[in-house]
């Protein structure tokens, strides 16, 4: 720089670059290289994760191609033993969703059919569908109830048109059982936020039907009329009993552990006082009934046909009797049990559940184990592309098809959307799939049912399949209602607004069952019981309010301009009132508290036993310090001064 004093640019550029080159500016320069650059506007912000987004099944083995033959063969090995075992475990799933039924009838069968007694109840259709709700809920079958309501009918001591009703309940309790398999995923949250929307779908499809469906009915009676007007229009004769695929298959292991006598249920809604008195655990398998005459005293038996006479001053006649013969006894293992209806049903009920949890995990397991791969890609883009563009709309009228086929081939539409559940947990299935197969088994379950009544004997042909009808009819309107358009199919916005609740407060799933299956139905019972003018009188008012909680949160979040300034939020109310947040401390804070006590006991005994074993360690050493040899104890001092003392 001193050399060079007639280049004043140069001295410039020099001084620009040891100025950019100085210490102060190097150590930044590490600093800005070391340290992340702060996100400026510009940037794009990360997209957040859909929660109902199917997650992405990646082929994370070795290739097919990349094995050798010993490798090949172990694979395809594998593949097999594990299609096997799946095969097993979902057998013994379907087999404890049978002996879960068995259970829950044992449990409450003769309350259901204590239930059906009151017809002044019955005769009004809200106490109907509730008493429909909760049956099924007890008897874990819908087919049950069905056949309850029809030997009514049939016995004339209900009408069908008191009977819809009833069937529309049965149709609502019916859907409890995948519920409760739902609940059973409740380990990931995001599997378990689709496992209980994909159950729950089921249960506001029902709802929603009843709601608007129930009025109209009790209005126009028009499943009534018209299921009249299609028996009075056929002469239909009665014919072979109903194909019953599953319980071929399922029949060897259950008939082993349980068989019921169904018919007692019937017997009690029929009103036969000698019923109440028989046990619903079958014991004789096979019987023989004989028509025997016996002598009666009266005369009122005496026809011009019968033999009469006098003897003692007293008429007496014979009169024929079905007299029954037991042949052989069941082969289930409590035939010599000789216990109580309750007992073996809380039995059966504690086993059925652990089968079913057991079951279900295993089979979330292998499924999650063996979806991986090409073929698991290609399993999905079958179950969840649609057809291209003209045609994209039929896909869900086949999947609703596909539904029926299933539930009419496996007799149970329980069997067959809890089977789903776990699919749609795992995202195998979407939940815009599982709602057309869910609507299908809705339909499929129904032509079991006429099939059912088909069967039946000539005087209750007529009765049994107008009900069949009503059934059928019944779903066929609420699909007609909740699918055909994409902007009415409003319960699978409810299913995922329920699935994200649950999925965050997984305690309000059982909240929710307890609430919608038992609570909110034995509530409506009550009310029934005690009058029409109660039901109405707190039913209104609460109808009314729900109806204004519900337009309210609406209009909070499309237009809440139009609302006054304190109804835009919830705010101005106490907190439990608008927020499951308190309750969710306090459901968290008892069951911590449960937790606590329940181990206390078991953590006290082990504190003891330790301070006791710590207690004889010290007492055996003090015991060698007081008789240690001081000629072998040098090493510690102050032992051999205890052991001179």
């Amino acid at each position: 720089i001193v050399a060079l004093p007639s280049c004043p640019l140069f001295l410039v550029s020099v001084r620009l670059q040891t100025r950019v080159f100085s210490p102060t500016d190097a150590h930044r320069a590490r600093k800005d290289a070391t340290d992340p650059e702060p996100p400026t506007d510009e940037s794009e912000p990360e997209e957040e994760v859909d929660p109902w987004d199917l997650p992405e099944l990646r082929d994370t083995g070795v290739k097919w191609s990349d094995l050798d033959t010993k490798g090949k063969v172990l694979r395809v090995l594998k593949s097999i033993v594990k299609f096997i075992l799946l095969l097993g475990l979902l057998y013994v799933f379907v087999c404890s969703l049978d002996i879960l039924s068995s259970a829950f009838q044992l449990v409450g069968g003769k309350a259901a059919g204590d239930i059906f007694q009151d017809n002044a109840v019955l005769s009004n259709p809200v106490a109907g569908l509730v008493i429909g709700v909760l049956v099924t809920v007890l008897v874990q079958s819908s087919s049950t109830s069905s056949s309850i309501v029809v030997s009514m009918v049939s016995s004339g001591l209900l009408e069908v048109k008191s009977a819809v009703p009833i069937i529309m309940g049965a149709n609502i309790g019916t859907s409890v059982t995948n519920t409760i398999v739902a609940v059973m995923q409740a380990g990931d949250r995001n599997e378990f936020r689709r496992a209980f929307a994909g159950a729950t779908v089921h249960d506001f499809f029902n709802w929603l039907s009843v709601l608007v469906l129930l009025p109209l009915e009790v209005a126009s009676g028009y499943l009534y009329r018209l299921t009249k007007l299609i028996i009075d229009s056929f002469n239909i004769q009665t014919g072979a009993d109903a194909p019953d695929l599953l319980k071929v298959i399922t029949e060897p292991l259950t008939k082993n552990i349980i068989e019921l006598d169904t018919s007692v249920i019937r017997d009690i809604a029929t009103g036969d006082p000698a019923a109440r008195n028989k046990s619903l655990i079958k014991i004789w398998c096979k019987t023989k009934k004989n028509l025997v005459n016996i002598t009666v005293p009266g005369s009122v038996n005496c026809t011009p046909d019968a033999l009469c006479w006098e003897e003692d001053g007293q008429n007496w006649t014979q009169k024929n009797q079905t007299e029954t013969i037991n042949l052989n006894k069941c082969t289930h293992m409590f035939v010599y049990a000789n216990l109580p209806d309750l007992a073996v049903g809380l039995i059966l009920l504690a086993l059925s559940l652990l089968a079913l949890c057991t079951c279900l995990i295993l089979i979330v397991k292998l499924l999650n184990s063996m979806l991986k791969g090409q073929v698991a890609v290609v399993i999905k883009k079958v179950l969840n592309t649609d057809f291209p563009f003209p045609f994209a709309w039929v896909t869900g009228y086949i999947a609703i098809l596909v539904g029926a086929g299933m539930t009419f081939i496996v007799q149970s539409s329980s069997v067959f959307t809890s089977a789903i559940t776990p699919l749609v947990g795992i995202g195998v299935i979407s939940l815009e799939r599982a709602y057309p197969l869910t609507l299908g088994s809705n339909i499929g379950t129904t032509t079991t049912a006429l099939l059912a009544a088909l069967a039946s004997p000539g005087e209750t042909l007529a009765n049994s399949l107008q009900i069949s009808l009503c059934h059928f009819f019944f779903n066929i309107s609420g699909i007609l209602l909740w699918y055909p358009i994409p902007f009415t199919r409003i319960p699978i916005r409810l299913a995922k607004a329920l699935g994200n609740r649950t999925a965050k407060y997984r305690w309000f799933a059982a909240l929710y069952l307890i609430l919608c299956f038992f609570l909110f139905p034995l509530l409506v019972l009550g009310l029934s019981i005690a009058g029409w003018q109660v039901l109405v009188g707190v039913g209104v008012p609460v109808l009314v309010f729900v109806i204004f909680v519900i337009i309210v949160n609406i209009m909070q979040k499309r237009c809440p301009r139009f609302l006054p300034s304190f109804l835009r939020s919830w705010n101005f109310l106490p907190k439990p009132l608008h927020s499951f947040k308190p309750w969710d401390k306090v459901v968290t804070a008892s069951m911590t508290f449960c937790r606590t006590r329940c181990c206390c006991c078991c953590k006290c005994c082990k504190e003891k036993e330790r301070d006791e074993e710590k207690d004889d360690m010290k007492t055996k050493d003090k015991s060698l310090e007081m008789y240690d040899n001081p000629a072998l104890t040098i090493e510690d001092e102050a032992k051999v001064t205890a052991t001179h003392l």
